[in-house]
Parts: C-alpha cells; structure tokens; sequence
C-alpha cells in the first residue's frame, strides 16, 4: 500500500464529491488537520473512517487502500496484497499479546501474591521458632500449592485474553 498515492486518491475522491476538508471532517467527525494528514499520505485513515469514505464516495475499502479505481481483475489482485499488508502490519504478535497479558495480570495480583508470599514467610518463621519440621513440610506444600493456583490463574486470564473465551462454542 502507498500512503501517498491512497492519499492523493481521497483528495481526488473528496473534490469530485464537491467537498472541502472541512466539510469531509465534520462528515468523518475528525478535523481537517487530519483530511490533509490523510491526503498527503502521512497517516492512513481508521478503519471506521475508510468504511463511512467506502459509503460516501461509492468506492471499495480496497479502491482507497489500492488509491485508485479497479476493474474485476485487478480488485481481486489488489484484495490479496492489501490484505496481506494489513495483516502483516497489524497488531501484536501472540507472544507479544502474551507478554502485555502476563504482566498485566502480575500488576493487578501483586497484592495477593504477596499475602501469599508472607503468609509462606509466616509459617517459615513459626516452623523455626517453634523448632517444627511439620509446620516446614506445611511451608513447601502450601508454597507449591500457592505457586499452582497462582499459575492457573494466570494462565487462563493470559489465554482468555490471548485466544478469546474458551467456552464460547459451549452449548
């Protein structure tokens, strides 16, 4: 996709509609700061901008981002490119996603992994005040059992949020 030539294309879109940058921008609800940032290919539109420009101006979403007119062969060509652009330039990577999910969720329970964490330290410290292995073994077991949980928390939010709700296919 050139940004420049899909922003000459909208110019070219927007005066045959008879239209000011203005005027465009109060149709688009965006300033005419960002019409010229459009048409002089510094920015590309949004996609709920490129879908009203698609209505407005009786064009495709794959004519503006191709930034001309296409006929039938040469939309389904311009269709395979821009979608593989828009798909390679798109988004976060899964591991991306997973790193931004992973640190969120530590950021929201750090609080509950620190009772956690003290509670541990707590029956450390009895277990050796009191000269009880019991209470030790006690200390392991629940700093596994907390570490688990803590886990499988983390990782069902991590792939909710990732991969979307695991039930949604449930019937």
């Amino acid at each position: 996709m050139d940004q420049i030539q899909i922003g000459k294309f909208i110019a070219e879109l927007r005066t045959e509609k008879g239209l000011t940058q203005d005027q465009l921008g109060e149709l688009l609800f965006v300033t005419n700061k960002t019409i010229s940032r459009w048409e002089t290919g510094k920015y590309l539109p949004p996609v709920d901008a490129l879908m009203k420009m698609s209505e407005l101006f009786s064009v495709s979403i794959n004519e503006i981002l191709s930034g001309k007119r296409l006929n039938n062969e040469e939309y389904i060509i311009s269709a395979e490119e821009n979608l593989k652009t828009v798909i390679s330039e798109s988004g976060f990577s899964l591991k991306e996603k997973y790193e931004y999910f992973q640190k969120k969720w530590l950021k929201e329970h750090i609080a509950m992994m620190v009772l956690m964490a003290l509670a541990i330290v707590l029956f450390i410290v009895l277990g050796i005040v009191l000269n009880s292995s019991v209470i030790g073994y006690i200390s392991v077991i629940l700093l596994v059992i907390f570490h688990a949980v803590r886990n499988n928390m983390m990782m069902a939010y991590i792939e909710n949020n990732v991969y979307g709700p695991t039930d949604k296919y449930r019937i």
